[in-house]
């Protein structure tokens, strides 16, 4: 797997290519920095990160693409342009339909050094010891960049594993909802059924009882009618 690792800035936006092979070996392939100068309007700022994103996808030709996500800072303004320049970085992964994904800071630092509080130097250092590099990345943001990429090269597997868990737990719940509306219908069902046994039930004997009293009724009716008659003769 060929991973493009990125360190979203306005003034510095690191890039790095990682190739991942059995196990936890990883690769580096390619590392830079694109730089835009401050005092240029922001959109031209973002176009020349966009531009030069977009020719190392074309070049390197990577199968996914690993962008650091931003949290909120005291910086508001820091943080809203490394906000953007990540957006039009995975902008242009998606119109050439390659995956996106975003790891945390502490996710990346974690993972390459096994402290998620790690400084830069840190992290530096541990980058060019695992790429085997004969000088570190500088600056730092190329180091991070190659950093995204590694971190995503070794969490991937368990990132795939999860979505899996969560497709199948999905289907489950699916499957399981499916099942127990069945079995409310078919209870609301027998239920139905069972009130409407009862209601004929109660129409029937209410529809007897009268047939009953009047026969009897009339039963004794004649018997009086016969008595009558008997006292008249005698």
């Amino acid at each position: 797997m060929r991973v493009m690792g990125v360190d979203p800035g306005l003034t510095r936006c690191g890039l790095g290519i990682v190739d991942s092979g059995t196990g936890r070996s990883v690769a580096a392939v390619a590392v830079d920095v694109v730089r835009t100068p401050p005092d240029l309007e922001l959109s031209a700022r973002l176009l020349r990160i966009a531009t030069a994103a977009e020719e190392w996808m074309d070049k390197h030709r990577p199968d996914v693409v690993a962008i650091e996500r931003v949290f909120s800072q005291q910086n508001v303004r820091s943080v809203m342009g490394t906000a953007q320049a990540g957006g039009v970085v995975a902008l242009a992964a998606a119109r050439r339909g390659i995956p996106v994904s975003f790891h945390t800071p502490s996710q990346v630092k974690s993972a390459v050094t096994g402290d998620g509080s790690a400084g830069k130097e840190q992290v530096t250092a541990m980058v060019t010891r695992i790429l085997k590099m004969a000088e570190a990345p500088r600056p730092a943001d190329a180091a991070d960049a190659l950093a995204l990429a590694i971190c995503h090269c070794w969490r991937a597997p368990m990132l795939d594993r999860m979505a899996e868990a969560e497709a199948a737990a999905q289907v489950a719940r699916r499957k399981y909802t499916a099942r127990l509306a069945a079995v409310r219908r078919a209870q609301a069902a027998e239920a139905r059924k069972a009130e409407a046994g009862k209601v004929a039930a109660g129409k029937a004997t209410t529809r007897t009882a009268p047939r009953g009293q009047a026969t009897r009724s009339t039963k004794d009716d004649r018997g009086t009618g016969r008595q009558s008659i008997e006292g008249q003769a005698s």
